[in-house]
């Protein structure tokens, strides 16, 4: 177990293309992705879930944590050690890559042990890797146990896919650093499996990192939530601390609370009748905006431009325009307004934003919104 710090990190990607005749690879020369200036701290035996949209650099972090990549600047330490000139194979780092990376010419059960075939056969070490593998297969079951004879060459993308995972398992490292190890599963081995490897990374206490765009493995794995934008991170904490307190508006448009639905509505200031908000950007989330067919004083004009029926979470998601914006509101069961009606919005709460630099000033709760919850009108649409 170990503590990670990434101190002031730096590096530059730059884009290769290989060379003719097959020559080595050649840098195309301009700049094709920055890290500047990263700082983040991942707590002792706590799982870091690293979310980000694809291209942000999520795995090229992780590359840099396991020491695949040097930074150009920066450190990164383990329990306060510089680990920034030690090589890969010293870190006892277990990761899963996207790609697997299993050895083509073993067995998956030689894979799944590879770890233990490289350190010195003792009497310790041969009990600690028949303990590791009585672990790993009981997280993993017999979909892990059909494989383990056969070559990696045989295997689909999913089954090579749980073998890694077994692998990185079954090793003892201070450190786990999981890139997307889900990506090639399907849905029902997917869900099984993620609940199973918290339960896993709760026993053991390993500190992790663990890199996706997916926003409901995130939730369930995380201790901890590091938002990414390209090359940054933008923000840091619990999902309830990030969605309720976004750092700015990309992590406020990122953050999603259900897939499939919007996160948050976009707006300018001057469309609310708060003079306050006149130079600013207002976010709304679905979840906050009441809908009332009436007009009312402390409302937003709006027409509804479409609904969209979410039986999973028996509701309704209605699209209205707001001059050129669109804001959504999310309602309890089947839709009661229709494409064409005019309706007016009011806001329960809200975020204001600046409008050059993105960041978040404050979060209102709107008097008015909370007003329409405790007496609604029969001319209200009615809410969950």
């Amino acid at each position: 177990m170990a503590r990670i710090d990434l101190i002031g990190l730096s590096a530059t990607l730059r884009s290769r293309e290989p060379g003719r005749l097959g020559l080595a690879a050649r840098s195309r020369g301009g700049p094709e992705f920055e890290i500047r200036d990263l700082n983040l701290s991942v707590f002792d035996g706590e799982t870091l879930v690293v979310l980000g949209p694809s291209g942000c650099g999520k795995t090229t972090l992780l590359k840099l944590i396991a020491g695949l990549i040097r930074p150009e600047s920066g450190a990164v330490r383990y329990d306060g050690v510089d680990m920034t000139r030690v090589m890969p194979g010293a870190r006892r780092v277990g990761m899963v890559f996207q790609n697997y990376a299993l050895y083509p010419h073993m067995t998956s059960r030689t894979n799944v042990l590879s770890y233990f075939l490289f350190r010195k056969k003792t009497p310790e070490m041969d009990a600690l890797a028949r303990e590791k593998y009585r672990r790993t297969s009981e997280l993993m079951g017999v979909e892990l146990e059909a494989l383990l004879d056969r070559w990696p060459g045989t295997l689909s993308g999913g089954e090579k896919q749980r073998v890694a995972l077994g692998r990185c398992i079954t090793r003892d490292p201070a450190v786990f650093l999981l890139d997307e190890p889900f990506s090639n599963l399907d849905q029902a081995l997917r869900e099984r499996y993620r609940v199973n490897l918290k339960v896993l990374l709760r026993q053991f206490g390993i500190t992790t990192v663990y890199v996706t765009h997916d926003h409901v493995e995130a939730l369930i794995l995380a201790d901890r939530l590091a938002i990414m934008g390209r090359g940054r991170i933008e923000q840091v904490g619990t999902y309830q601390e990030i969605y309720d307190e976004p750092r700015n508006a990309f992590v406020a448009g990122f953050l999603n609370r259900h897939v499939g639905t919007p996160p948050i509505s976009f707006l300018e200031g001057d469309a609310l009748p708060d003079p306050s908000l006149r130079s600013s950007r207002v976010g709304v989330r679905p979840e906050d905006v009441d809908v009332a067919r009436e007009p009312r004083a402390d409302g937003v004009a709006a027409t509804v431009v479409g609904t969209l029926s979410m039986p999973m979470l028996g509701a309704t998601i209605v699209s209205a325009r707001v001059r050129e914006r669109e804001v959504y509101a999310q309602l309890p069961g089947s839709q009661t307004v229709r494409a064409g009606d005019a309706v007016w919005l009011t806001f329960r709460r809200y975020h204001v934003f600046e409008p050059g630099t993105g960041a978040r000033l404050r979060t209102v709760a709107g008097v008015a919104g909370a007003a329409l919850t405790s007496a609604a009108g029969p001319d209200r649409i009615p809410r969950a």
